[in-house]
């Protein structure tokens, strides 16, 4: 277990990033609406960087396509694919002051439960009970407080005056699962292929908390890798042979110890069920320690069964240790055919790709032929649609139309009776060269927002320089909003103009960098710290001379001098992660230590 951290740390990293200007509440003027949250010109930076890392290692790293799908989709979406009926939250109104509460949260808070989000509704009003939960607001008792089901979705109109009913997506995945024959066709109908999304969601959380780590609005980054489970196995050689933390549910159902395990052996033993889905672990904790989560507080926990979401046949969530408890970053899904059926069975369309036989194949198939001229007279602008439901039918039971009268088929809602001589059915014997498969699903979603979050919070140091005390970011140069902070050693026409020159020609070479000459050079030094800056240039009067600059690395405070001519393309490598600061180092004349103004 990670060494707990004060309860003001939160706090601490809150304040900073507002006064720093990385995430503030949005509409503040108007007093604010809680979940909802503006990213400012340093945060809007860091989540962009943190949304390319994850782009470079998950789409183009792996290979996969990424789309852009619309944010609100139309209901039947959301009643196929299930959203209507199963996402949701466990709700509690205090009668005294009206506050709703998400009552698995008030269960946990009383530190007498670890997790009750897989508990059913039942159990949750005992716990009320048992426990005396009390309104977090006003005090009042909960005691005998019906707790009921709330939908997440943010419902709204499409078009004017009632329009289509339609609601904002809670998640970007239906948006690939819709359109998956397309994707599929882009793909050349080969299996294993992936699609990423990166872009918005939206969930009317019952109890917004923690800043941006539970909101209203929210950026996510997910894939949908399609696998033939028969064929498709993952290549381990391209995951770290590490260990990771894993928490499966035999340990939170028994001695809730934590297995240090690499992943590969996690999936020789059963403990991860899907390859995949430990593939995807493997790749996850590498991709999430380089861009700076602290593998001392990171593990895989398994859901249990009572918490699975209503599509997944297991699920693996990513969790951090922020403050004093667990929080989900990313979950590792196996979705299995859920979502494709789901929407095959609603549209119509075979959701599916073609997969070739080793040998061709003789087999019998029942086939229908329905006879439009008897059809169209009887049953009218349904005939159409009988004529798909018969199809089907042979498809899926060709035992309905082991009658001598008529087949019975189901279409808007009525039940008709087809005479079995006008369905035109038989038994015919075939060769196929393949058939359509249903590919499965394993997906790897991550949540920006609490992404950004993490890495803030995870890089957050204090400690002491020349007896002064010093609070800093240690943000991976890949990720931190300013890469370089630019100043001239003293104020004066000189050195400001060389600075000047050098932030441009940095500028220009298409690096993050910020000048600064106010106040006394170590402040400078502080200011960028406390922002994650990783390194600092200083313009002295050595460099009217030879042209050359001290370069500062953050966390150690170590300057070094460099070339002007040198100086981009070793800041370069250095954001891209192609040398350190130690490499450099090495490679410099003269190292000045502890010179920090």
């Amino acid at each position: 277990m990670p060494e707990e951290s004060t309860p003001s740390h939160h706090q601490q990293v809150v304040e900073l990033a507002k006064r720093r200007g990385f995430f503030f509440p949005a509409n503040e003027p108007y007093g604010g609406v809680a979940g909802f949250w503006t990213y400012g010109p340093r945060g809007a930076t860091l989540k962009h960087n943190i949304e390319s890392r994850w782009r470079e290692r998950f789409a183009i790293g792996e290979g996969h396509m990424e789309i852009d799908s619309p944010t609100i989709f139309p209901e039947p979406v959301f009643e196929a694919s299930g959203h209507l009926r199963d996402f949701t939250d466990m709700i509690a109104e205090c009668p005294a002051c009206g506050r709703a509460h998400r009552a698995d949260h008030l269960v946990e808070a009383t530190g007498e439960v670890a997790d009750a989000e897989g508990l059913s509704i039942t159990a949750i009003e005992a716990l009320m009970d048992d426990l005396d939960v009390h309104c977090p607001d006003c005090g009042n008792s909960l005691a005998d407080v019906a707790v009921e089901e709330f939908n997440l979705m943010f419902k709204t109109a499409i078009g004017p005056g009632s329009g289509e009913t339609g609601y904002l997506r809670p998640e970007t995945a239906q948006g690939i699962f819709v359109d998956f024959n397309r994707l599929a066709e882009y793909a050349r109908n080969q299996l294993p292929f992936g699609v990423t999304q990166i872009g918005r969601g939206y969930r009317n959380e019952i109890s917004p908390r923690r800043a941006i780590i539970r909101v209203r609005e929210l950026t996510m980054a997910e894939l949908e890798f399609f696998i033939d489970p028969e064929r498709d196995e993952p290549d381990f050689s391209q995951v770290d042979d590490g260990q990771v933390v894993l928490y499966p549910v035999a340990a939170q159902e028994g001695d809730r110890e934590h297995r240090h395990l690499d992943v590969v052996t996690a999936v020789d033993e059963g403990i991860i069920t899907n390859a995949w889905v430990g593939y995807f672990i493997g790749i996850t904790h590498t991709w999430l320690t380089d861009l700076g989560v602290d593998p001392e507080r990171l593990r895989f926990r398994q859901h249990l069964p009572g918490e699975r979401a209503h599509y997944a046949r297991d699920c693996w969530d990513a969790e951090v240790y922020l403050g004093s408890d667990w929080t989900e970053l990313a979950g590792l899904a196996d979705r299995g055919v859920y979502d494709l059926t789901k929407h095959a069975e609603a549209t119509g369309e075979e959701y599916t790709v073609f997969r070739a036989y080793d040998e061709p194949k003789t087999v019998e198939r029942a086939m229908v032929d329905p006879d439009m001229a008897t059809l169209g007279p009887e049953f009218g602008e349904r005939a159409t649609a009988i004529a798909d439901e018969l199809e089907r039918l042979a498809a899926t039971d060709p035992d309905a139309f082991d009658t001598d009268t008529a087949v019975v088929v189901e279409v808007g809602g009525d039940t008709l009776e087809v005479p079995v001589e006008a369905t035109g059915f038989s038994i015919e014997t075939v060769t196929e060269a393949g058939e359509g498969v249903r590919p499965e699903v394993v997906e790897p979603s991550f949540g920006v927002d609490r992404l950004v979050y993490t890495v803030l919070e995870h890089s957050y140091h204090e400690d002491e320089i020349d007896g002064e005390e010093r609070r800093y970011l240690a943000l991976p140069p890949s990720i931190a909003p300013t890469l370089a902070g630019v100043f001239p050693l003293l104020r004066s026409d000189d050195l400001s103009e060389r600075a000047r020159m050098i932030e441009r020609h940095l500028a220009d070479a298409g690096l993050s960098v910020a000048y600064d000459e106010t106040g006394n050079i170590g402040r400078r030094y502080r200011r960028q710290d406390e922002i994650g800056t990783p390194f600092c240039i200083t313009v002295d009067h050595q460099t009217l001379e030879d042209d050359t600059v001290t370069l500062r690395e953050r966390d150690s405070t170590e300057q070094i001098r460099l070339d002007t001519d040198s100086l981009a393309a070793i800041l370069r490598d250095l954001r891209d992660g192609r040398s350190t600061f130690e490499d450099v180092r090495g490679d410099a004349d003269s190292v000045m230590r502890g010179v920090d103004g």
